[in-house]
């Protein structure tokens, strides 16, 4: 079995770009950091992981059916130093050798991590997300931001537009606290590219607001 360790992250990573490219008929496909690997996502929606060189695909009905066959490694996360099973499963020699039906059993994983999806936005409320206290979440209903899946429609900058026009003290880390949310990441651990872009964004907005403030009589 092969662990998650963290580490310094590649610009450049070979499977990464071999798996968009064999993928691709499932939809744009984009990659991030989470954790010290990469994830793979369609929408948002993460289907897949990159770790030390090797793809994993999400636990789906299909791929139970193959890993019966075949005894695919499971991802392993160390969280603190003990290890945590992930349910994706190492795409091995044999299927990467078999591209048809590696884009059939990850296009079940899309599909298994899409209800997954589906399901969480109807049963969580706002509070259960990160980052987003029973207060925060009653900030938002009163903008008009009452469910999971309008935060997700509305966006993190969006909805502190919102929240900032009725509430004057609203600052940046309500700002990154909301991404985190929608992301699914603890503020502190939102990467440092989206924490100095949301940063960015923020002062310019405070600058606006200042200037519009300045002309009114």
């Amino acid at each position: 079995m092969e662990s998650i360790e963290g580490g310094v992250m590649k610009r450049y990573n070979p499977v990464v770009e071999q798996s968009k490219a064999q993928l691709a008929a499932l939809g744009k496909i984009e990659s991030r950091t989470q954790f010290g690997v990469y994830a793979l996502t369609i929408e948002k929606v993460i289907f897949a992981y990159i770790n030390e060189d090797a793809l994993y695909l999400r636990a789906s009905e299909a791929l139970h059916v193959y890993n019966a066959q075949r005894s695919l490694e499971p991802l392993i996360y160390r969280k603190r130093g003990v290890p945590v099973t992930l349910s994706y499963f190492k795409v091995d020699t044999q299927l990467w050798q078999n591209p048809e039906q590696l884009l059939q059993l990850s296009a079940s994983s899309l599909r298994a991590a899409q209800e997954e999806a589906a399901t969480r936005l109807v049963s969580l409320r706002l509070k259960d997300l990160p980052n987003l206290s029973l207060r925060l979440e009653l900030m938002l209903h009163k903008v008009g931001i009452s469910s999971v899946r309008l935060l997700c429609e509305t966006g993190s900058r969006q909805s502190w537009l919102k929240l900032r026009a009725v509430n004057k003290h609203i600052g940046l880390k309500t700002l990154l606290a909301l991404e985190g949310a929608i992301s699914g990441h603890h503020e502190a651990a939102l990467p440092s590219a989206i924490r100095q872009e949301l940063y960015a964004w923020y002062l310019k907005m405070l600058r606006q607001h200042a200037a519009a403030e300045h002309q009114q009589p």
